[in-house]
Formats: structure tokens, C-alpha cells, sequence
């Protein structure tokens, strides 16, 4: 096996929380209010079922591939051509995924905190310490994971508790005021964050536990289900419809708070923890498309790819989109509708196959 380190079921569950909440927390509020308006703290709800869906079909396959991840059991369910392919084009897509999720980080950095920084150096500095992390091993990642996630969650808390006084209950209202439709069609950007929980097929082979795989991933969800409540509701009771002319409405939300007017600038806290967040999304994702790289072309060592993986990152998180105005736009619209079909609806006909061709065998 390439990777010979092990993680727990709650070691998986806490890296999953950053993986999708990170980049997820601070525009989809925005990108939600456009499409469901008041009710949008009631899309991450209806976008969570697509979470628990995608665990369920995920550990469906997992059990009939128990030492394998997904880019070596398609092969095994497909044949060998037709299934290299098409894991070959799950590496492409991965590889763009975290070009992508780097270039939120620059944009992010350099828009809000780092105006004078070129985005290239914010870019190598986040690859330079993701790449060590990989160099170590998945454990560390894990391990780093237990320790930022808890302290993350608590101050996310203790900033919407000091938000409270700024909350205007009537921005809420009325509930479902133009029925069932907005807060469904504002649903489907947030369960494409929420389809992430792909790449747990790629973590499943590597716990010490594989018989409570599933029941940390749906914990997980759950929990990322609560901390998207605990950011969307604050958002939407503080601003109402202004949500939507902030590119990040939390980050702007939290730069209003001022405790007994001698502690300001809470905002910096945010972005610490922030940067602990994607540090996790972007190491995990790159170690997915470094390890499913390796495992394709049968490599003894997935270390010998970091370097040069690395360095095509840094070029695509550059070509992946010309502005921010533009990846914004994708995220909102074509995205969200390709990540679903990649990481809900093909693993979903994966298993259907798996499940004929077993009953075709009895």
C-alpha cells in the first residue's frame, strides 16, 4: 500500500468539517440569498441530504472494495480501459478543484487582508507548507486536524454570540413567504459543497476502524449542517437582503463587532482561522489527486509527486479563472451542477452497476 499511515473514523469526520466549510462559509451565504432571499437559512437544510446521500452511496462501494479508493475500484467496476479513463478524468477534476480552492484562498488574502501582496507569493506559501504536511503523511494531516478544528468551531461560536444585539428577528420573516421553490433552487449551490463528501471514498481504506466509517461521516455532515445554521442565520439577521452585495458577508459581519470598545478587529481571528481551515482543504485535496496518481501508474511512493504536483497547482490555481468576478459567477453556476453529477450521480450508477452485476452472479 502507498500510504501505510492510518487514521480514526473521528479523525476523518474532523477533516471533513474544514474540507467543505472553509471556502463554503464565506460565499454561499451571498450566493444563497440571491436565489431563496429570507428563507436561505433554510437551503443548507434541504442541501444536507444530499451529504448524507453521497456518504451512503460512498460506503455502499467502499464495502465491496474495502482496501481500495475510488480511482482503484473503477477500473475493478468498469473494466480496465473504459474505468482508467474515467478515474484519470476524476484526477483532472480534483486537480481542478484545489487549483481552484487556492485561488479563493489568494483572491481572499490579498483582497481583504494582503492588498499590496502580489497573489503568487500567498499561493507558494500555502502550497510550501501543504506540501510538507504531505511529506508526513496523512496522519499529520489528521492529527492537525483535531487540534484546529475544535478551537475553530468555538470562536466561530463566540463570534455569533456577540453578534446577538446586531440580530433583527423580522429579516427572517415571513417563512416560506414565496413557498417551497426559492429555498430549494437556493439549495443547490450549498449541497454541491456538500457532494465534497467524495472524498471520503478516498479516506475510507485507510481507517483503523472501517466498520464505523459511515456513522463518522454522517456525524460529520451533521455537523457541518450546524456550523453552515451558525453562520447563515447571523448573516441573514444582521444584514437581510444587503447580504447579497458582500462577496463575504460573515468576514464583514464579524468586522462589526467591538467588545466594552477596547477589543476590535475580530476580523483577524477569522482569517486565522480561516487559513487553519484551508490549509486542511487544500492539503487533503492534494494529497487526494498526489496518492490517486500514484496509485493509477503503480508507483511505490506517492512523496516522488509532490514537488511537481505542487508546481502544476500553483500554474492552475493561476489559468483557472482570468478575475474574481468570474470564478464567483462559475461557482454559483455551472460548478455546483458538475460537482453533482461527478461525486453524487456517477458514484450512484458505479453502484447500481455493482449491485447488477452481484445479483447477475447469484
Amino acid at each position: 500500500m502507498i500510504e501505510k499511515g492510518k487514521i480514526s473514523p473521528q479523525q476523518m469526520a474532523l477533516i471533513m468539517h474544514p474540507t467543505i466549510l472553509s471556502t463554503a462559509a464565506l460565499i454561499v451565504p451571498s450566493i444563497t440569498m440571491r436565489q431563496a432571499g429570507s428563507d436561505m437559512w433554510i437551503s443548507p437544510i434541504l442541501s444536507s441530504f444530499v451529504g448524507y446521500l453521497t456518504v451512503y452511496i460512498l460506503y455502499r462501494l467502499h464495502t465491496q472494495f474495502p482496501s481500495d479508493t475510488f480511482v482503484q475500484y473503477v477500473p475493478k467496476i468498469l473494466g480496465k480501459y473504459v474505468g482508467l479513463s474515467i478515474s484519470i478524468m476524476y484526477l483532472v477534476a480534483i486537480f481542478y478543484s484545489n487549483s481552484l480552492t487556492i485561488r479563493e484562498y489568494g483572491e481572499f488574502i490579498t483582497g481583504n487582508f494582503l492588498n499590496n501582496t502580489p497573489m503568487i507569493i500567498v499561493v507558494i506559501a500555502i502550497i510550501s507548507v501543504c506540501a510538507y504536511a504531505l511529506y508526513e503523511g496523512l496522519e499529520v494531516i489528521a492529527r492537525s486536524t483535531q487540534i484546529m478544528v475544535p478551537i475553530a468551531i468555538c470562536i466561530i461560536l463566540l463570534m455569533v454570540v456577540t453578534l446577538i444585539p446586531d440580530f433583527h428577528i423580522k429579516e427572517m420573516m415571513p417563512i416560506f413567504g414565496n413557498g417551497l421553490l426559492p429555498p430549494i433552487l437556493g439549495s443547490i449551490v450549498p449541497a454541491s459543497w456538500y457532494s465534497q463528501f467524495f472524498i471520503i471514498s478516498f479516506l475510507f481504506p485507510f481507517l483503523t476502524k472501517k466498520d464505523l466509517g459511515m456513522k463518522w461521516s454522517l456525524f460529520s455532515v451533521t455537523v457541518v449542517l450546524l456550523t453552515t445554521l451558525a453562520i447563515n442565520v447571523p448573516v441573514l439577521l444582521t444584514f437581510g437582503s444587503l447580504t447579497t452585495s458582500f462577496n463575504y458577508p460573515f468576514l464583514v459581519a464579524v468586522r462589526y463587532i467591538a467588545l466594552s470598545d477596547f477589543i476590535e478587529h475580530i476580523e483577524s481571528l477569522l482569517m486565522a482561522i480561516w487559513i487553519m481551515g484551508i490549509y486542511i482543504k487544500i492539503s487533503i485535496i492534494y494529497y487526494l489527486v498526489t496518492i490517486g496518481t500514484a496509485q493509477i501508474f503503480k508507483l511505490d511512493d506517492y512523496r516522488t509527486l509532490i514537488i511537481p504536483m505542487g508546481f502544476l497547482i500553483i500554474l492552475g490555481s493561476i489559468w483557472v479563472s482570468p478575475n474574481f468576478q468570474e470564478m464567483n459567477h462559475a461557482l454559483s453556476t455551472t460548478i455546483p451542477f458538475f460537482a453533482l453529477f461527478m461525486q453524487v450521480v456517477v458514484p450512484a450508477l458505479l453502484l447500481i452497476v455493482v449491485m447488477i452485476k452481484g445479483r447477475l452472479k447469484r
